[in-house]
C-alpha cells in the first residue's frame, strides 16, 4: 500500500449508521453501515492526481474536498469496515496510477487496400438498392 493511502486510512472518519441491507430483523438494532470520510486536501496529493481523484470519485466527492464512501452490503459492521476501506484504496490507487500514453499506429498497406475494397463492395451493395427501373 502506499504512503497516501495509509495516510487516508489513518485520517479517515468513520461512522456507523443504521443499514438497509441484509440482516433480518438485526437490521433495526444494530447499526452495520459504515460511512468513511476522508479529507483529500490533508493527504497531500499533486495536483494531476487530485484532479483524477475527483473524476474518478464522481459524486462520492463533496464541495469541502472530502470522499464520504458507504458500505452495506454485509451483516456486520467489521466486513462493512474493510469493504468501505478496500473500496477507498482502490479508490486512490487508480487516481494516483497516471493513465498510459496512446501510441499512435499506422496501417500498412495490405490494410489500406483491403479497407478500401471492403468499401467498394458496401457501396456497391448499397447502390443496388432503391428503385427498380423497368
Amino acid at each position: 500500500m502506499g504512503r497516501i493511502a495509509d495516510k487516508a486510512l489513518e485520517i479517515a472518519e468513520e461512522k456507523f449508521i443504521a443499514s438497509s441491507g441484509p440482516g433480518g430483523q438485526n437490521v433495526n438494532k444494530v447499526a452495520t453501515s459504515v460511512q468513511l470520510r476522508v479529507d483529500v486536501f490533508q493527504l497531500g496529493m499533486d495536483p494531476e492526481s487530485f484532479e483524477r481523484l475527483k473524476d474518478i470519485a464522481g459524486s462520492k466527492f463533496t464541495k469541502g474536498g472530502e470522499i464520504v464512501l458507504t458500505a452495506n452490503e454485509y451483516r456486520t459492521q467489521e466486513q462493512n469496515r474493510e469493504a468501505a476501506r478496500e473500496r477507498l484504496v482502490a479508490l486512490l490507487a487508480e487516481a494516483l496510477t497516471p493513465p498510459r500514453k496512446r501510441k499512435q499506429s499506422r496501417v500498412n498497406r495490405v490494410g489500406k487496400v483491403k479497407r478500401l475494397k471492403a468499401k467498394k463492395a458496401r457501396g456497391e451493395v448499397k447502390s443496388k438498392r432503391g428503385r427498380v427501373d423497368w
